[in-house]
């Protein structure tokens, strides 16, 4: 069984928020994490282009097409 302070799962609205909490540069990875309540392997496994919002990329699949 998981101890009582295990993170719960990610719900929909907690990748949402840590998708916006992401690109601030003054958030570690791990305050995000806390603050919504995860773990950050949850985050890590749960958003594919986490690296690149960290970055303040713009993921891959949002980009413009090119002409």
């Amino acid at each position: 069984m998981c101890h009582p302070r295990c993170p719960t799962v990610a719900t929909e609205e907690v990748i949402k928020a840590a998708r916006d909490l992401l690109p601030d540069r003054g958030r570690s990875i791990t305050s995000i994490a806390k603050l919504l309540g995860v773990s950050p392997g949850t985050l890590y496994n749960h958003i594919s282009d986490l690296r690149e919002l960290r970055a303040g990329a713009v993921p891959r699949q949002l980009e413009a097409p090119t002409q």
